[in-house]
């Protein structure tokens, strides 16, 4: 099955438990985090999450699954935001 067909059928659900605890499914690439912000580009669009004391918790980019913990404070799609290399290739030169 090809790539881009794959990303098609892929499910894509957001799941926020009590704002400390969020699960996406449906993820294709994270392009950057950090404590306040979580850029990703989703199977339905580009997704910000921002809050405080944010950390990737689990991060299975061959299933599309992420979960992010902390302070959740906005969860937004944003398609003013174009997906650029992964921050994995960046770092390691692939």
């Amino acid at each position: 099955m090809a790539s881009e067909d794959r990303n098609r059928e892929m499910p894509h659900n957001i799941i926020l438990e009590g704002r400390e605890k969020l699960s996406i499914s449906g993820v294709l690439d994270v392009q950057s985090f950090d404590e306040e912000q979580v850029l990703l580009e989703t199977v339905r669009g580009m997704v910000v999450v921002r809050g405080q004391g944010l950390h990737v918790e689990r991060l299975q980019l061959e299933a599309g699954e992420l979960i992010v913990e902390g302070e959740i404070g906005l969860i937004e799609y944003d398609d003013s935001v174009q997906p650029r290399d992964s921050w994995f290739k960046r770092l390691f030169g692939g």
